[in-house]
């Protein structure tokens, strides 16, 4: 596509709202609340992170490699804590998790929020104290249930009424105690998309708190005694900007927490709002600093609690995409480049819905640019798709890329640390890519990429 057809759609892309919508000429520019903060570029216009050259990370750990800006995630880490100095601050570990991220996590005096056996299991292989672990998920097994009861596990966040009956069987088995959190659904619609929103009442998760089914359950644990009942836990959806749902969530909790000290005379001492901030995908999005998320939550809180007359509980915050997420960026390599009839030019890399499948399955934008050198040709509108077998198989749904793109080019798309990996599939049978962390000028691998060997390893037949 010619430059200035590309201008010239510029502003209609911009009302279908698909992405980042900076100047089409600007094709070098970074927008520096996409990228980790030591990303730059050098002086011949590839990207470096932490003084470390892209071309050289491609060179060591081949493509589609994620791309960790070490200090970056530690730097978010510090931001959230300094923001709640008297809160806990749980790290969501299901937008990525590893080994080396528990480690930095412990490192920076976090919690750690799991929600399956497999996540515990990564936890405490990291080093993350059990005491420090919140323990999710809508259908617990008991083999989990039971390890996180031999492990002592610090909360347990209660979905079900058989899992209160299940936790309750194996806690007396055992002749312990748990802590634990019920987890209430608060009927807020939060503005996101449908299936990552999860306060309203047509969903899997929580006790129903319109339905009775919250109070049902807090006042059942609370009158069994076998579990130690120490708060509620809500958790509206995610990449949410707008804190107008957290105080009407927050509002309805803590009438909750009202009517069961009106009901046996129980303060409970601890309130989890969740998590699911946003960040940054485009230049469109505005997220909010921990800062300003602190003040409003605390406003909002202390408002509630001042009307219902309760004492204010201790807070707990679970942001897991607000600190991996913006940390990490994937470095593809184009394979091919297709011009389709002046509509749009289609540049293929060698990843795809195999490593980034929220492009597909919500709607998700992204920013993409050329990362290996700089460029003076004027810009097209591309599209940036990966090498599977599906017509939806999109990275970047619409993005002004230089005009001479070509196969063996370098593409970053910043961004992609939270559920990208996570999420990862073995799709078409192509191997997950690995993940480098960087820091001071070096890089590490801390999650190796598959093989066509680990592929067969699986396959018995």
């Amino acid at each position: 596509m010619r430059a200035h057809e590309a201008g010239a759609l510029h502003g209609d892309i911009g009302n279908r709202g698909p992405a980042w919508l900076r100047t089409p000429a600007d094709v070098n520019a970074l927008v520096p609340q996409l990228w980790p903060g030591n990303v730059a570029r050098s002086d011949d216009g590839a990207l470096t992170v932490a003084g470390l050259d892209v071309r050289d990370i491609a060179a060591e750990f081949g493509t589609p490699v994620y791309v960790l800006d070490e200090d970056d995630l530690r730097s978010r880490c510090r931001d959230f804590q300094a923001a709640f100095p008297d809160e806990d601050v749980y790290y969501a570990g299901k937008a990525f998790l590893c080994r080396a991220v528990v480690r930095m996590i412990v490192e920076e005096g976090m919690f750690l929020d799991v929600c399956s056996g497999g996540e515990l299991a990564v936890a405490l292989a990291g080093g993350m104290p059990p005491e420090r672990i919140g323990f999710h998920g809508n259908n617990k097994s008991v083999a989990e249930l039971s390890r996180a009861l031999d492990v002592g596990v610090g909360r347990i966040i209660v979905d079900s009424f058989h899992e209160i009956e299940r936790l309750t069987a194996l806690a007396r088995e055992r002749g312990v105690r748990p802590r634990v959190l019920i987890r209430v659904t608060v009927g807020v619609e939060a503005h996101t998309h449908e299936f990552i929103a999860t306060a309203h009442e047509d969903q899997k998760f929580g006790f129903s708190l319109a339905g009775g089914a919250a109070l049902t359950a807090a006042l059942r644990v609370l009158d069994e005694d076998v579990l130690e009942l120490r708060g509620l836990h809500s958790h509206i959806g995610s990449q949410i900007f707008d804190t107008s749902g957290f105080e009407v969530s927050a509002r309805r909790v803590l009438a909750l927490q009202a009517q069961i000290r009106d009901a046996r005379g129980v303060e409970l001492p601890e309130l989890d709002l969740g998590g699911g901030f946003g960040i940054a995908y485009t230049s469109q999005d505005d997220p909010a600093a921990p800062n300003d998320l602190a003040k409003r939550l605390r406003k909002i809180v202390d408002s509630e609690c001042a009307a219902e007359r309760l004492v204010t509980p201790h807070l707990s915050i679970e942001p897991g995409r607000a600190i991996v997420g913006p940390a990490v960026f994937t470095l593809y390599e184009v394979g091919t480049v297709k011009d389709v009839d002046g509509i749009r030019t289609y540049v293929s890399v060698d990843g795809g819905m195999s490593d980034n499948i929220r492009t597909a399955l919500y709607d998700a934008s992204y920013s993409a640019t050329l990362a290996s050198r700089a460029s003076a040709a004027g810009p097209m509108l591309a599209r940036v798709v990966g090498k599977h077998c599906e017509s939806g198989d999109i990275v970047v749904k619409d993005e002004f890329l230089p005009a001479d793109v070509q196969p063996g080019d370098l593409v970053a798309v910043p961004g992609t640390g939270a559920y990208c990996r996570s999420m990862a599939s073995n799709y078409n049978h192509v191997p997950r890519p690995g993940v480098v962390a960087v820091r001071n000028g070096r890089a590490r691998l801390i999650v190796r990429p598959e093989t066509e060997e680990d592929l067969l390893a699986l396959d018995v037949g």
